[in-house]
């Protein structure tokens, strides 16, 4: 397997609590956890500079994650729940413009935590949940958003990752690499990444099937030294973004990580030689090679046929 290689720098960003981040290959999208009554997403150049601010007229609770479709519309996760006393959370669906829609979603099983939201190649938003002890949880809505009723989720899978050596994080333990604090998918939906406070975890989805992907065996990029990660995006090229609260904290880059991810190319069977299917067949031609064989057992046939009727003649 491919290492992949450690993140670099691309430059610091200003914003104090970032949770999420987004890229459409010329601008970053970033949000902070820290509202002040409003939703308001940082669009940023290639070096970190606020260029405007996308200001939604809504009062969200605790945004934690950010994630775009490839029409440039904007998902804004406000699925945090540190106190686990909410009970219903929210999805905000932002128009470059500014113009929100607020889909409420309920879990099926009792309060969660969740900072990670990626949405899948048809549109369909899933929620990973942050779980101190067993597994992270995956949720999907069991029908389509309302705007007007909330919409019961459904857990689909769940995902267990193993403690890493990986240095950063808040907590300064093994609980840093585990906890599932942000996700990704690339604009075809062909790889989803999720991170913790230490790695990232790339899944290939070769057929769209998530469930399926999310079950399998991921490719771990290590995010070290980052002191609070929890952001996570893909550039339109497949590289692999990165960001930690803490102003003054930069977005790191991992070139060409979703390449490593891609599933390997489907083997198949080659046929056998020309030359081995002659020996193990005769050719075509081989029954007209016996045709001596053949008139000679013809001849004696018929000579067995005129003695018989020379006979039967005779005893008439």
């Amino acid at each position: 397997m491919i290492l992949p290689p450690p993140p670099v720098d691309v430059c610091p960003v200003a914003m104090q609590e970032l949770s999420g981040l987004t890229s459409d290959g010329k601008q970053f999208f970033a949000v902070s956890d820290s509202d002040n009554g409003t939703l308001r997403i940082q669009v940023m150049g290639r070096d970190c500079v606020v260029t405007r601010t996308i200001t939604a007229p809504v009062d969200p609770y605790d945004v934690e994650d950010l994630a775009m479709t490839p029409d440039g519309t904007l998902w804004a996760s406000d699925t945090g729940d540190n106190n686990k006393s909410r009970s219903t959370v929210a999805l905000h669906k932002v128009s470059p413009s500014g113009a929100v829609e607020r889909f409420r979603v309920t879990y099926p099983d009792g309060k969660h935590d969740a900072e990670a939201l990626f949405i899948d190649k048809s549109g369909t938003p899933y929620i990973i949940t942050k779980e101190p002890l067993g597994s992270a949880l995956v949720y999907r809505p069991t029908a389509p958003l309302r705007t007007d009723t909330s919409v019961p989720l459904e857990q689909v899978t769940r995902v267990s990752l193993t403690s890493t050596d990986t240095p950063g994080g808040p907590l300064e333990g093994t609980l840093d690499s585990r906890l599932v604090t942000g996700a990704a998918s690339t604009a075809d939906g062909s790889v989803i990444a999720l991170r913790t406070y230490t790695d990232a975890y790339l899944f290939p989805v070769p057929d769209g099937d998530v469930v399926k992907a999310l079950s399998g065996d991921p490719v771990r990029v290590p995010l070290p030294n980052e002191p609070q990660g929890e952001a996570i995006a893909f550039d339109a090229d497949g590289t692999l973004l990165s960001a930690s609260e803490g102003a003054g904290t930069p977005i790191r880059a991992v070139a060409g990580a979703a390449a490593l991810a891609q599933p390997p190319p489907p083997t198949t069977t080659t046929p056998p030689p020309a030359a081995d299917q002659a020996e193990t067949s005769p050719p075509a031609s081989s029954s007209w090679q016996n045709w001596p064989l053949a008139l000679t057992l013809g001849g004696l046939v018929l000579i067995a046929a005129l003695v018989i009727g020379l006979r039967l003649r005779r005893r008439a």
